[in-house]
Order: C-alpha cells, then sequence, then structure tokens
C-alpha cells in the first residue's frame, strides 16, 4: 500500500507522542485522532518502514463513547488531515479517558523502562484543588508559531512544516491567544509567545537563519535561530 490510500482499522490502544495503535494484517499503525476501542478509516502518511505505518483519521466507523466534538475546531476530524494543526491531539477525548489514557501510556513507560513491577501513578487538574478552566482549555502559558514564506503564520500541521493559520488557540492562555491574533509582518521563521507568572506575554521573535554557502557557491539548506524578545 501507498501514502494516499484507506484502511479500515480497529483501534487497540494509545502510545506515547499522542497516536493511537491498531494493526493491518499484523503490522502496526500508528493513527491520529482515534480512540481505543474505536473502528475508523484512516488514510496512510507514511508506509515507509517495515515494522510500522504512520495514518490519519478521515471517518470514524464505530465512534467510542468518550469521543467529543474536538476542542479546537481547525483539528477536528471532519477537517482534511493535512489542514489540521497539530498541538492538540487528545482534543477528541473527554477530561476524564484523556488522564486514563495518559496514565496507561505513563504507567507503561515506568514498566518496560523503569523496571517498575507496579507503578502508582495519578494525573490531577494544575491548579488549586476543585479548580479547573471549563474543557481544561485556556491554561498552556508558552505557544510556538511559525512564519512561512508567504507571511503566514500559525502553527505546523501535524508532522508538518505546513503553516496552518486558525482564528483561535483554545490551549493558550486568554493573553497568548489575543496576542497572537494581532502577529503580522513577520519574515520567515518563527514566533515564541511566553506568559510568565509576573504577567505580560513575550514575543520572541525567532527569524529563520539563512542557507549557507557551499563550496560550490551554492545555498545549502539549514535552519536556525536569533531570538528578540519583545513584550506585548
Amino acid at each position: 500500500m501507498q501514502p494516499g490510500e484507506s484502511l479500515d482499522l480497529d483501534v487497540t490502544d494509545v502510545a506515547h507522542g499522542g497516536v493511537f495503535v491498531a494493526r493491518h494484517e499484523g503490522r502496526v499503525v500508528f493513527v491520529e485522532g482515534a480512540i481505543p476501542g474505536e473502528r475508523v478509516r484512516a488514510e496512510l502518511t507514511d508506509a515507509s518502514k517495515a515494522s510500522f505505518w504512520r495514518a490519519d483519521i478521515v471517518d470514524v466507523l464505530d465512534a467510542s463513547p468518550h469521543r467529543r466534538p474536538h476542542v479546537w475546531a481547525a483539528a477536528d476530524v471532519s477537517v482534511a488531515p493535512a489542514d489540521r494543526p497539530g498541538g492538540a491531539d487528545f482534543g477528541h477525548i473527554d477530561l476524564a479517558e484523556q488522564r486514563a489514557l495518559k496514565k496507561r501510556v505513563l504507567d507503561d513507560a515506568l514498566v518496560r523502562f523503569g523496571g517498575i513491577a507496579e507503578p502508582v501513578t495519578t494525573i490531577s487538574p494544575a491548579g488549586k484543588p476543585g479548580e479547573e478552566a471549563p474543557g481544561a482549555l485556556g491554561w498552556r502559558t508558552r505557544v510556538s508559531l511559525h512564519v512561512d514564506d508567504e507571511g503566514r503564520i500559525g502553527p505546523f500541521a501535524a508532522r508538518s512544516h505546513r503553516v496552518i493559520e486558525t482564528p483561535d488557540l483554545p490551549l493558550a492562555t486568554a493573553e497568548i491567544e489575543a496576542v497572537a491574533r494581532g502577529l503580522e509582518g513577520f519574515g520567515p521563521g518563527r514566533v515564541d509567545l511566553v506568559q510568565p507568572a509576573e504577567g505580560g506575554v513575550r514575543v520572541i521573535v525567532r527569524p529563520a537563519a539563512p542557507a549557507p554557502t557551499r563550496p560550490d557557491g551554492a545555498q545549502a539548506t539549514a535552519e536556525g535561530a536569533s531570538g528578540a524578545d519583545t513584550r506585548a
């Protein structure tokens, strides 16, 4: 099979990195945007490795009871995979199940890499006891956005260097989201938005480094950054 072809898959588990596990003819397929227990239709994005493939969900054939509308409309399953921004991998799952799945990943890591036979982990909401933003949104105090050659500003699509312009950043604090809406006029590179505890939002501009010149005079491809820190 080749990238772009579709598979109907039964999703059985969660893996590190915000992806989910299915199998096709014995081969592991890591699927973006699924939930264990679901049957989904997924589009292959990488079939280059013998040990595993990667795929993006394009339709839910048998939904989990834990599925909810994605908290970031731009990343919903109804959007073409190439146009979904990355960074909210579990946004389609209800909160209690998100935490259960993250605990499963952590416990598995402690067993396999830490040699702990019976790990005991807890995952609790941040902040004061009993307090939590509705839907667990608006908590992220650091966001990295990217600027492409056309001046578009936004997150990358998942596992891509393609900039996706979005009208909102639901996981970011309200202050960071407000600053992000006003960003414009930057050259290619990266823009980090950081909200320290003392308040305000720092805008750290990291222009893309010019490609170095090879001995033959041609331009080599390289990435780098020099930062400029301003406050908003």
